[in-house]
């Protein structure tokens, strides 16, 4: 009877699933959003990042996210390696109705959260309606 403990495409197999990613393990960062009233919020999953790493860009209605996790270098081996390092990014195509001017970003506990706020000539709003002006009626004599 053979007793395989290893599996010789399981190298192959790990480097495919940090290239490609997985449904657990995206190779994006992992993002939330949802509209609270007239603001749309947007979280990003960013462990292990620096908040000084993390750089946001707005240009017309694309919002590009980026961050960078350093591998850690010394002197000593790894054991384990399934945190993907190097450089993260993600784009966002925004819709006309926000106000892009007005993005407010926090980081905390490694979530990087941004909120947007809709754009006032976007929100809902009453039209007064006005009563016609008398209409003079002329007469045509011939």
């Amino acid at each position: 009877m053979l007793l395989r403990t290893t599996d010789p495409f399981r190298d192959f197999d790990r480097l495919t699933q940090q290239l490609l990613g997985t449904t657990n393990r995206p190779a994006v960062m992992p993002m939330d959003a949802w509209r609270e009233g007239d603001r749309f919020v947007i979280e990003f999953d960013l462990p292990g990042v620096a908040r000084e790493s993390i750089d946001l860009d707005v240009e017309r209605n694309v919002l590009t996210v980026r961050a960078e996790r350093v591998a850690r270098n010394g002197d000593w081996e790894r054991l384990a390696s399934e945190r993907p390092t190097g450089v993260f990014s993600r784009q966002l195509v925004l819709g006309d109705n926000l106000d892009l001017d007005r993005i407010e970003a926090t980081y905390d506990a490694g979530v990087l959260r941004l909120v947007v706020p809709v754009a006032e000539k976007a929100k809902p709003r009453k039209i007064q309606v006005a009563a016609a002006p008398e209409q003079e009626t002329v007469a045509i004599e011939s």
